[in-house]
């Protein structure tokens, strides 16, 4: 069977030209060229559809927007998010609400080509290949200046509502889990994002010092998520006395 593509584009020469290329590659693609419809069809479809090619600025809801709506209704569907915008604070928001890669326009068809391969081939083999790491789900955690419950996404921080993403909270959750202990960035791919330890992507590191903003003190000089050097990240609850092998 085909894989099924979701391509989001309101610009139709475009839309039809990654369709015409993504079909010709072997693909089956349904091409929308709105948010609400994206959503929509995503939601009656979702079994099916195995990656989405999103386009930033769309008509009626924006792609952060419907990226945003997937995540929040438990989907991991790959998601390649496309934008004329190129600024770093643009991709770090697609990244926040949920996408797995970001494409600037003008792109060549190939490396779109490129990516949606990689992206699904990232996903077929994203189960892990060791026995599962996490030992106690937690709901609820309190460690340094932070309170964090992990059901209702409520977050206090010195004492005061601090609001923290889908994707940061998932991040801080599985650290949490798995206190103590070296997690590599191959873990994390594979556990918090769901793709393969494979994949080159600099999501987790960008993570990270997201993270260490939200949860320490000083960020340059963490307590509580220390790195190791060539072997990936440790979380402290207790906060650190002395910090080894840090960035």
């Amino acid at each position: 069977m085909r894989q099924h593509i979701l391509v989001v584009e309101d610009e139709k020469h475009l839309g039809v030209g990654i369709k015409y290329n993504l079909e010709a590659e072997g693909f089956r693609v349904t091409l929308v060229e709105d948010g609400p419809t994206a959503l929509r069809l995503f939601n009656h479809s979702r079994d099916s559809i195995e990656l989405i090619v999103l386009d930033l600025m769309l008509p009626g809801m924006s792609g952060y927007a419907v990226c945003e709506s997937i995540r929040e209704g438990g989907s991991n569907v790959p998601v390649l998010m496309l934008s004329a915008r190129t600024l770093a604070e643009d991709r770090s928001r697609g990244f926040d609400v949920g996408a797995n890669q970001y494409l600037a326009k003008p792109f060549e068809l190939v490396e779109l080509i490129s990516r949606v391969k990689n992206l699904l081939s990232s996903a077929r083999v994203a189960e892990p290949t060791a026995e599962p790491t996490r030992t106690v789900a937690v709901k609820q955690t309190q460690f340094g200046e932070m309170e964090v419950d992990f059901e209702t996404h409520e977050v206090i921080k010195e004492g005061q509502p601090f609001r923290m993403t889908p994707k940061e909270l998932r991040l801080l959750k599985y650290f949490v889990e798995n206190p103590n202990r070296v997690i590599s960035r191959q873990e994390l791919l594979r556990e918090v994002w769901e793709m393969s330890g494979n994949l080159q992507t600099r999501a987790v590191d960008q993570f990270i010092a997201r993270l260490r903003k939200a949860i320490e003190r000083n960020p340059a000089a963490p307590i509580h998520l220390l790195t190791i050097r060539d072997a990936g990240y440790r979380f402290l609850p207790t906060a650190a006395q002395e910090r080894t092998a840090e960035e």
